[in-house]
């Protein structure tokens, strides 16, 4: 992203895995040396308040010294409110792919063919027919039940599963990905042995199957090639790319934006084996192909350091905003970007959804436009701390961030919603009719005066109204703010849940758009 940048490593994990102290030391040598961003590609598996999170007291500390800090929001999807990292003065990122396929393919011995993906390539010219067995897990995998066979492994299996069933006589595995509708989005591994990846809807062919015969058998193929076109629809928000809404804060929407984080290709350790610390695999390489959202957060981070080196003299919260207002919602194929989770917990028996904010935040990054957003919105340590007060942080607890604070002085019109932020969240109760108004400022960061108008997309019976439409500005850095009235419709409630609408700010050459995520409470 960023190839001109300069990089400086700071060793925070070890085979021990990652101290909060060492976490912590990093930040810290990493603001002393001055540098401009912090990329952190780790994190909790579990939200936990920001007062105890370490790692968010940390990071409130270099952003008040001026360092963007961009973390990845995990890998807990699609499950919902499970995003960590969640912080404003954190910008959060998910994870969604890219069009480009590692295809292989499953033949059935009724000649039905499942493409699925694969990043084998020892044996190119895959395999005979074989006999299929579906096993209970890894516990199973003796000899006997193995040995010579294709084994299905429908909860789901790593590089380091293929090891192991490698060294059981296994002839084949097939990973079936619970929690992803489509191929696309599929996370691969570099299985030791002839294997592929399927999704959730080709998995449930794959069972039909294996119930509907005596001895199911299947074969094995591999082209070995990269497929990048946009038959490959792209970006789709990966089904293990955590989501909110935010548990920290449910008042502030996260994650912020998707970047790629699916199949990545990236250099990697040649003293570590291609399946992690802890597998006994014998492979190396200077590169590897992994997935996860600690592959999308070092796409933002270059994204920034673009930026910065463009804008020195922005704030963290600006770059922030130019990454989420600048995003999209459109993918390689004009319609809207999806959503490839699964999972049965919330009903999912249709087709691929749309991703809302919740899943995809204001949308997927655009590094161009990113560099020209013309509106900010902008936001420092005292509006952070002032967040916090209105999440009703203790005294005691606001010291971890702040050594010498007393008591909250200031006071959050809107409560936590109501930070200068490039987003919105609105909770409505749906038994009475609500109205809710929350202000924001913007700043002109382009150097031409411009009259920028409102356009507002709203859900169905509810009214939102932007005070005032227009907005002119004359010279660069000039502020402006306006206030939004958000009402729910007289008489009419609906069930809890969540709807989304968006504000854009436009002027034919700049658009400002902010999502609107509405939460509507029994």
């Amino acid at each position: 992203m960023a190839p001109k940048a300069r990089i400086a490593m700071y060793k925070a994990c070890s085979e021990n895995g990652c101290m909060h102290a060492d976490i912590v030391a990093a930040v810290d040598a990493a603001v002393k040396d001055g540098v401009d961003i912090i990329s952190i590609s780790l994190g909790r598996s579990f939200p936990i308040a920001f007062h105890d999170d370490v790692l968010a007291v940390a990071l409130f500390g270099a952003e008040r010294k001026g360092v963007f800090v961009v973390v990845a929001g995990g890998n807990a999807g699609p499950q919902a409110a499970r995003v960590v990292n969640s912080a404003p003065w954190m910008t959060t990122v998910g994870a969604a792919t890219v069009d480009r396929l590692f295809p292989a393919h499953l033949t059935l011995g009724n000649g039905v063919v499942l493409a699925g993906q694969s990043l084998y390539t020892m044996h190119a010219k895959g395999t005979p027919m074989i006999p299929l067995v579906s096993t209970d897990g890894i516990n199973s995998w003796t000899p006997d039940t193995v040995m010579g066979k294709i084994v299905v492994c429908m909860f789901g299996a790593s590089d380091a599963d293929g090891i192991l069933l490698q060294n059981a006589g296994g002839a084949g595995i097939v990973d079936v990905d619970s929690y992803e509708w489509s191929r696309d989005g599929s996370a691969l591994y570099s299985f030791t042995l002839p294997g592929l990846t399927l999704s959730y809807t080709a998995g449930e062919k794959l069972r039909a199957y294996m119930v509907s015969v005596p001895y199911p058998v299947a074969s094995l193929s591999f082209g070995c090639e990269t497929v990048i076109s946009r038959k490959n629809r792209a970006p789709v928000v990966a089904g293990f790319s955590s989501r909110g809404p935010n548990p920290a804060a449910p008042e502030l929407l996260k994650p912020d934006v998707v970047a790629p984080g699916v199949n990545i290709l990236a250099a990697w350790s040649g003293d570590a084996p291609l399946a992690g610390v802890f597998v006994p695999d014998g492979r190396r390489a200077n590169y590897n192909i992994i997935s996860g959202t600690s592959m999308a957060c070092p796409h933002v981070a270059g994204i920034a350091a673009l930026i910065k080196k463009k804008h020195p003299s922005w704030t963290p919260a600006m770059v922030r905003s130019a990454l989420m207002t600048t995003a999209g919602t459109v993918d390689n194929r004009g319609g809207h970007i999806l959503d490839n989770g699964h999972t049965d917990t919330l009903g999912r028996t249709d087709n691929v959804r749309v991703a809302t904010p919740l899943v995809a935040g204001a949308g997927h990054v655009h590094p161009d436009l990113a560099l020209d957003p013309g509106l900010v919105y902008d936001a420092g340590e005292r509006d952070y701390v002032d967040f916090l007060c209105a999440l009703n942080y203790t005294a005691e607890q606001m010291r971890r961030f702040v050594p010498d604070f007393v008591k909250c002085t200031g006071t959050l019109a809107g409560g936590p919603a109501g930070l200068n932020y490039p987003s919105f969240v609105v909770a409505f109760d749906s038994r009475t009719d609500v109205v809710r108004t929350l202000t924001r400022t913007v700043t002109k960061v382009s150097e031409e005066a411009e009259v920028y108008t409102a356009t507002v997309v709203a859900p169905e019976h509810v009214k939102v109204t932007v005070t005032p439409t227009t907005l002119e500005f004359k010279e660069h850095m000039e502020t402006r703010s306006y206030s939004v009235e958000f009402r729910n419709e007289a008489g009419w409630h609906r069930e809890a849940g969540w709807d989304f609408g968006q504000i854009i700010w436009a002027n034919g050459k700049h658009k400002v758009r902010s999502p609107v995520a509405f939460q509507w409470k029994n």
